[in-house]
Formats: structure tokens, C-alpha cells, sequence
């Protein structure tokens, strides 16, 4: 019983590290700076960002507000590998995910028909490249996780258009904190 158990435990430890991304023959990791993963992995083809204000000592005489930049980072090794999008807080790597299946050439995978629906801002790049139109209305988002403390982040809405053409009428891709969360067909 137990070798079967430790077995099973070092195939899993093994199978987490397999998965992680791998630059220059060299993993990342969670706590690894942007610096050095640009040095290892070079520039990401988008990044996108948002703040979050930390607030401490909420509602006394002294109150501590701190602004944290979280950068996404997306990363394209072609089609025959996934999508990697690095998330990473204050310029250090906190998370990893894969995604879809990545693309020859950025922007040149768009299809009208595709389901764009809860796809990432990366994936949508990667397809499409960047809109032909693109607005944003941003707002703010705050929970109080313990009496004194107060977290606001940025609420990140755009609306992203795409004119794919003769033949198709453009779209408008609403999204939501780096998701298309809808989408609408436009008249010409």
C-alpha cells in the first residue's frame, strides 16, 4: 500500500513541474521577477494590466492606501503548443494558465464565426490582432475582507470592434475584466 501511495505522490509532484513553462531550458515559477522572465522567455506579443488600491487602517486617523500594478502577460510558441498567460503582482510571477491551442501569426487566425464568448483578451489578440475600434469604461470594485482593510480594484470594461470584411458584418466584443463576457453584430 504505502509504495503504491509514494509512487503516486512522486508522479504527481513530477507531473506539476512538467507543466510549468518552460524558457531557455529554465522553468519559471511562481516568485521569479518580470525582469527575468522577459530575459528567459523574451517580450510577451500582449500584455494588459490594472491596478489594485490596497487600503489599511480604513476609517481611522491613520490610513495607508497603496497602489499594486498586475500586469497579464500572454505569451504565443505556435500552433502546435498552448497559449500562456503569466499574471504577475508588484513585477512578480503569482500564477500561470494555459489556454487555447497558439497561432502561426498574431492576428491571423480571425474567423467571424468563431465563439468568442468567455475567450481571454490574449486568445482574442493571438486570432485576431488588435480592433479596429476599441473603447473603454472603466470603474472600481471594493470589498472589505476585515474590519480596517479595504481592497478597490479596477472594474475593466471595453468594447472591442472587429470588421472582418466584405461579406461579414462587424462585430462588437464586450469585455469584462480581461473576458469577453458578449457579443453583438453591428449593421454597416
Amino acid at each position: 500500500m504505502w509504495p503504491r501511495t509514494l509512487l503516486s505522490l512522486i508522479l504527481l509532484v513530477a507531473a506539476g513541474n512538467a507543466a510549468a513553462l518552460r524558457c531557455d531550458n529554465r522553468v519559471l515559477n511562481p516568485g521569479d521577477s518580470d525582469a527575468r522572465t522577459r530575459a528567459l522567455c523574451g517580450a510577451p506579443y500582449w500584455i494588459d494590466g490594472y491596478v489594485d488600491t490596497e487600503i489599511t487602517g480604513a476609517g481611522h486617523a491613520l490610513e495607508m492606501q497603496r497602489d499594486v500594478p498586475i500586469d497579464i502577460w500572454y505569451y504565443n510558441f505556435g500552433p502546435r503548443r498552448l497559449l500562456v498567460q503569466l499574471v504577475f503582482r508588484a513585477g512578480v510571477l503569482v500564477h500561470e494558465n494555459t489556454l487555447g491551442y497558439g497561432v502561426e501569426t498574431i492576428g491571423d487566425d480571425c474567423n467571424p464565426q468563431m465563439p468568442y464568448t468567455g475567450m481571454s483578451v490574449g486568445e482574442l489578440v493571438a486570432h485576431c490582432g488588435e480592433p479596429a475600434a476599441r473603447r473603454v469604461n472603466n470603474g472600481y470594485v471594493g470589498r472589505r475582507p476585515a474590519a480596517g482593510v479595504e481592497q478597490w480594484r479596477a472594474l475593466r470594461e471595453e468594447e472591442w470592434t472587429y470588421d472582418f470584411g466584405a461579406g461579414h458584418l462587424p462585430r462588437r466584443l464586450r469585455l469584462r475584466d480581461g473576458r469577453i463576457h458578449a457579443v453583438d453584430t453591428l449593421t454597416r
